[in-house]
């Protein structure tokens, strides 16, 4: 059957078909589909892990169980795990181990565009990348295989354009792969020093078979056209080169890009004029092949920041551009990323944004946003779980200066979950006064409503038990918990202002559901349903715009008229823009 398939869904195809038995992931955009679309598979035991190090280390472990695993994650992900990932490069396999890195060149998403490419290098560790939706499904049990018969975890390098993008498929049945024996061996599993110095060398003699390997493999494949100019490519790159040169260069089309084939790319070499090598973000290919003494043409023209097109490509190599539609740029109105209206966090924000002499440290996911006008209530923002701990160093150098400036967190429910509970564990242990406020949503709100420890359910739709908050906090040591309703902004207040008269750590839990959600029963048991809408009396309002000063996208101020209106359609009925209106002209309706 043919398919038309996203790469992540051609990705859990290919598990799927491949005889994957144990897959899990923390959710990350671009990769966070992979296991959305594994988990209807039940033949697959599919989860969502409290962070990436968890995913990885759980799909190793079912890998020396001798199971068929995989792992998936975005490329900051790779970092959390990389402590496991580096590891499992020494140990090695039982059941065949695939773990799924999704770059994001051109940050759609990210804090930053690395190129984990570097990785499979680090690691010793074979690498496949593909460049369509089909090479995605196909390559997961080339992955496998290869990963079995040569002992050796495989990295399997996609990238945004890849994972999002759609291509038609052919797909198959599930093969299914018995799940090998478990076999005690602790010369290989238990990777004391002495152990690891004795698989160092095994290692080396793998990555030698690996690169003979790479040589023979269908996965790297000369396509032969004219020979003046030649291109070496690989990934969603190889359809830029493909769609720039086409049949007027000879193309050597990289699958299996660690350890790269150096003999079939020297032959290629000298058969060839010109020689490009055409590659997303930093010069790995390249490098490797000029330390080799082959001439090529690469980074020197190509650009190694954002993600690549065909446009940038030919104008890079050949100078030339297309030409395009001119128009009036200054009439173009920029919409940056804003908080949904009815959002928790904005309401939450707003009573933040209020104090005076306070430094406040960000996390990664939606309340990030929380730092853009008109809040403006965030002054960091690194990686997951780096605010309640960036709030503690602060903090002390501040107090090391004798400065009264106050330091206050914010994280999300499954950012905590995910980083943030070792973080505030070094808050009471080195004795901080800092302020986290864990901004409870209910759910991974910013890759897609994706379940976590504390919504209730599992990844493949399971009852399963809701982590506590405040019991996790009080266990850590934190004495001083408030937990609050966000929209009520006379309760969110005096709670800030109770945290900052304190001598000592505490946490405030901000909780209200994300207001896209759809409520689990457990939402509405305790939150009720969401009914009615707010508007305006315009006949009262003064136009003094501090409903638009809360930053949400349904109020509108209609400057001919000098009042504020509400969109209906955008409104949930949250009620922040009627607390802050001083002369009561907004009220529900429909309730």
């Amino acid at each position: 059957m043919k398919k038309l398939m996203t790469g992540n869904e051609a990705v859990a195809q290919g598990a799927y078909e491949a005889g994957v038995h144990y897959a899990a992931a923390y959710p990350g955009t671009p990769s966070t589909e992979i296991l959305e679309n594994i988990a209807p598979h039940k033949e697959i035991i599919a989860e969502w892990a409290p962070n990436e190090k968890v995913a990885v280390e759980s799909a190793a472990g079912a890998s020396i169980a001798g199971a068929r695993t995989l792992s998936a994650m975005k490329h900051v992900g790779l970092n959390v795990a990389a402590d496991p990932f580096f590891t499992m490069g020494y140990i090695g396999i039982n059941g065949g181990m695939v773990v799924v890195s999704a770059d994001d060149p051109g940050l759609h998403s990210s804090q930053n565009e690395q190129d984990n490419r570097y990785y499979a290098k680090m690691a010793k560790v074979a690498m496949i990348e593909p460049s369509d939706s089909q090479e995605c499904k196909d390559m997961v049990k080339d992955a496998l295989e290869i990963s079995e018969k040569f002992d050796t975890m495989v990295l399997f390098r996609m990238t945004t354009r890849l994972c999002h993008s759609k291509s038609i498929v052919e797909t198959g049945e599930r093969t299914e792969v018995l799940i090998k024996p478990y076999v005690k061996n602790t010369n290989k599993n238990l990777i004391a020093p002495a152990v690891a110095k004795q698989l160092h060398l095994v290692v080396e003699q793998r990555l030698k078979e690996l690169e003979k390997f790479s040589n023979e493999t269908d996965l790297n494949y000369i396509e032969w056209n004219d020979k003046k100019v030649g291109v070496i490519s690989a990934g969603v790159a190889y359809q830029y080169a493909r769609e720039i040169f086409g049949d007027s260069a000879s193309y050597l089309k990289i699958g299996f890009t660690y350890p790269l084939p150096m003999e079939k790319i020297k032959k290629f070499a000298e058969q060839v004029g010109t020689l490009y090598v055409v590659e997303e973000l930093e010069p790995f290919m390249e490098e490797q092949i000029k330390a080799a003494g082959i001439d090529c043409i690469g980074k020197d023209k190509i650009p190694n920041t954002w993600e690549l097109n065909p446009d940038i490509v030919e104008k890079s190599l050949f100078g030339t551009e297309k030409a395009t539609i001119d128009y009036d740029k200054t009439t173009a109105v920029g919409r940056p990323p804003t908080l949904c209206a009815g959002c928790p966090h904005r309401a939450f924000y707003y009573e933040l944004s209020k104090k005076k002499n306070i430094m406040i440290t960000g996390d990664i996911g939606c309340y990030t946003l929380g730092g853009t006008a008109p809040l403006n209530a965030m002054d960091t923002c690194i990686c997951m779980g780096a605010s309640v701990s960036a709030a503690h160093g602060a903090k002390k150098v501040f107090e090391k200066n004798n400065d009264n400036k106050r330091v206050v967190a914010t994280i999300g429910d499954s950012t905590f979950f995910h980083s943030g509970m070792t973080s505030l564990l070094d808050v009471v242990y080195n004795k901080s006064n800092t302020i986290t406020c864990i901004l409870d949503n209910r759910i991974t709100a910013m890759t897609g409503h994706q379940e976590n420890p504390g919504t209730g359910y599992t990844l493949q739709g399971e009852e399963a038990y809701i982590t506590d908050i405040p019991e996790v906090v009080k266990a850590l040591g934190i004495k001083h918990i408030r937990t609050v309703n966000p929209l009520n902004s006379a309760e969110t207040k005096e709670a800030i202002d109770w945290a900052l008269a304190l001598e000592e750590p505490s946490v405030i839990i901000s909780r209200y559901p994300c207001a896209l959600k759809s409520y689990s029963e457990h939402d509405l048991n305790e939150f009720g349903p969401i009914k009615g809408v707010c508007e305006v009396n315009q006949e009262v309002c003064i136009g003094c715009k501090k409903c638009v000063g809360t930053g949400c996208p349904a109020i509108h101020f209609k400057k001919e008229i000098k009042k504020s209106s509400i969109n209906k359609v955008q409104c949930v009925g949250c009620k922040l823009c009627a607390q802050v209106c001083p002369v009561k002209a907004i009220s529900k309706v429909g309730e």
